[in-house]
């Protein structure tokens, strides 16, 4: 087993359920760039290493991606590899690299959605996308870029909304301030895990704005990518049944994690398989 399908099956993500919809070629590349991504991830949030070190190894990694690994390890070929045989822009990839380098400061906020933490999701969860659409297939880049910029920022959303207690956890707020003082709820009150009319309003502004991305994407959509795009179709289908499993929970994120269970992850699967 290489490296990259090793990672892939421990992470265990909703995305390794989608890319079983992928032909084996690029489902192999996908493999690939997925284990990349939980690398700089995993590297970002290591806690048991320094800020520093930690930083010195996103910027080994950004290093090698633009100009080359000087001593490259078997994994650290693979994304090489991958990279030049399907020209993945280097820009999209060290995109995925600062968008980690800014989780090691917990202490960072997000003031806006707009221009703020906008960005952060472009950079973990939009070029994520722009670079799925071109493993994937796609034929339309432009369009699937517009569906993957939407898509990406959905998803990110929907995340930061179910992990907001296991962020808090490590002293991290991803929830933008101004949605926060719209509500009345501060960073105090989070911190206290204070789960009220205000702290649920703040929530329903997120999935608002997550739901909002859903419907841009599916108006963005590529019919001519359709058979190309069904993993990103999996993704959307299996994060909005989660973002309403949230809802219907009563956005108790400050004190569990909310998942999708794998019988109903599998029912979305078997679905687009037979679509």
């Amino acid at each position: 087993m290489s490296h990259a399908s090793d990672i892939t099956r421990r992470a265990k993500s909703n995305l390794a359920i989608a890319l079983r919809l992928l032909p084996a070629d690029r489902r192999d590349d996908a493999v690939v760039f997925y284990a990349f991504c939980r690398t700089i991830d995993d590297i970002a949030d290591d806690a048991s290493r320094p800020a520093d070190q930690r930083r010195a190894a996103l910027d080994a990694w950004e290093h090698g991606i633009l100009h080359g690994f000087a001593r490259p390890d078997g994994f650290q070929r693979e994304v090489a590899e991958l990279r030049d045989r399907r020209q993945l822009p280097a820009d999209l990839l060290t995109a995925i690299i600062h968008g980690c380098k800014s989780d090691l400061d917990p202490a960072r906020r997000f003031q806006t959605w707009e221009g703020d933490l906008e960005a952060y999701t472009w950079n973990v969860a939009g070029a994520v996308g722009h670079v799925c659409i071109r493993l994937f297939g796609c034929t339309d880049l432009p369009a699937a870029g517009r569906y993957a910029t939407a898509l990406g920022h959905a998803l990110q959303l929907t995340n930061i909304l179910r992990d907001v207690g296991e962020d808090l956890a490590q002293g991290r707020v991803y929830l933008p301030l101004d949605d926060l003082a719209a509500c009345g709820c501060t960073e105090a009150d989070l911190f206290a895990r204070v789960h009220d009319e205000r702290f649920t309003r703040a929530a329903t502004r997120i999935a608002n704005r997550a739901e909002a991305y859903f419907r841009k994407a599916e108006t963005e959509f590529p019919e001519t990518d359709r058979a190309a795009l069904r993993p990103a179709r999996v993704m959307a289908a299996i994060y909005q049944e989660l973002l309403r499993i949230i809802r219907a929970g009563g956005y108790r994120v400050l004190h569990k994690r909310h998942k999708v269970p794998k019988t109903r992850q599998l029912a979305i699967l078997a679905r687009h398989l037979a679509g």
